[in-house]
């Protein structure tokens, strides 16, 4: 189904993404992390839906559609890093902290931290050249949320 998509992402020099692109990267990570440790629920999918639905001004059923495309990317991807990478050539430095925000956010969904999520979170962060410091200001932006 993505096998072109996942050829451009795989490519060695790889042209940044288009919008539909970068929506797939970024969702299919969004859906990465939520599975991060092995309990993926309805209120991780939610989060991921009122996510995408937030930062591309989609409806409820828009969303819905574009999580579930998300969710059969992330199963065929190979890995994070090249997620990773497609979302930084495609997002201004400023706007991946929102990401690693919106991460963050999925993390929390479920009401648990865990170790393994810590850990991804902590090499996404990296990947997107977001620092430890900007990311536990985003962690705890996403944390106030919840309250």
């Amino acid at each position: 189904m993505f096998g072109e998509f996942l050829k451009r992402l795989t490519a060695p020099a790889s042209a940044p993404l288009g919008d539909m692109d970068a929506r797939l990267a970024l969702g299919a990570l969004l859906v990465r992390v939520a599975k991060s440790d092995e309990h993926y629920d309805g209120s991780e999918a939610a989060k991921i839906d009122q996510l995408l639905s937030k930062r591309y001004g989609l409806n409820s059923a828009q969303a819905d559609e574009l999580r579930e495309q998300c969710e059969v990317l992330e199963f065929e991807a190979p890995d994070t890093v090249r997620f990773t990478r497609a979302i930084k050539d495609a997002v201004q430095h400023e706007d991946r902290i929102g990401v690693i925000e919106d991460l963050w956010a999925v993390v929390l969904a479920d009401g648990q931290r865990d170790a393994d999520e810590n850990t991804l979170l902590r090499l996404v962060a990296n990947l997107l050249g977001v620092n430890d410091v900007q990311s536990a200001k985003a962690r705890h932006r996403a944390e106030a949320e919840l309250e």
